[in-house]
């Protein structure tokens, strides 16, 4: 993915928004508004590195909030940083436990902003690189036929060789064939890494 990254600004005040969108692309990244969590959701942000840039509060419609609460469900995985001119105690608590990367107070002063959309795209771009991770694991995974992966979930769970081949009722050579073939296909180097690569898969 090139480019820099996008700061979705979204937030019901125009003034604000656009205020906050020219700090953004003066900072180097790109910024694409909505004055609303409607406005966000209709014109669905591309699979791009970036974060969500959230007022807490918008008369006439869901909250932010809300639109936090619903993203994880809408396979939107962008970080949230709330900014919000109504702090309380409960809302920052709510949102912080939520997984926002930060909550900010309107007037928003750049550096305390750019710091916030810095950590902001940290956080997104491991949580790419995980994900990137784990379908690159599951694509190995899918490559091991039906037998492998018998042998593999045992072998996950501790039993030794021979325990798999009592209860699998075929040879002791033919479970380590099977096991180091599934460790080849895996890039696993012993039988406790592929217990951890099992783990993740589940």
């Amino acid at each position: 993915m090139s480019g820099p990254p996008v700061v979705h600004v979204v937030d019901d005040d125009a003034s604000f928004r656009a205020a906050v969108a020219r700090l953004v692309r003066a900072g180097g990244w790109e910024a694409v508004e909505d004055g609303s969590t409607g406005d966000f959701l209709l014109h669905r942000p591309p699979d791009r590195p970036g974060c969500v840039l959230l007022d807490l509060q918008m008369p006439g419609g869901p909250s932010g909030l809300d639109l936090q609460e619903a993203l994880s469900g809408l396979g939107i995985a962008l970080p949230v940083v709330f900014v919000t001119g109504h702090a309380d105690v409960p809302s920052s608590v709510q949102a912080m436990k939520a997984g926002a990367v930060d909550y900010l107070t309107k007037p928003v002063e750049r550096e305390a902003l750019f710091d916030a959309l810095r950590r902001a795209f940290a956080r997104d771009a491991r949580s790419r690189g995980e994900r990137a991770e784990a379908d690159a694991l599951r694509d190995r995974f899918d490559t091991l036929s039906a037998r492998e992966r018998e042998v593999l979930r045992r072998v996950a769970e501790g039993k030794l060789n021979k325990q798999v081949a009592g209860e699998m009722r075929i040879a002791e050579r033919t479970v380590k064939l099977h096991r180091a073939t599934a460790l080849r296909k895996l890039g696993a180097r012993s039988a406790a890494e592929l217990g951890r690569l099992a783990e993740r898969l589940r």
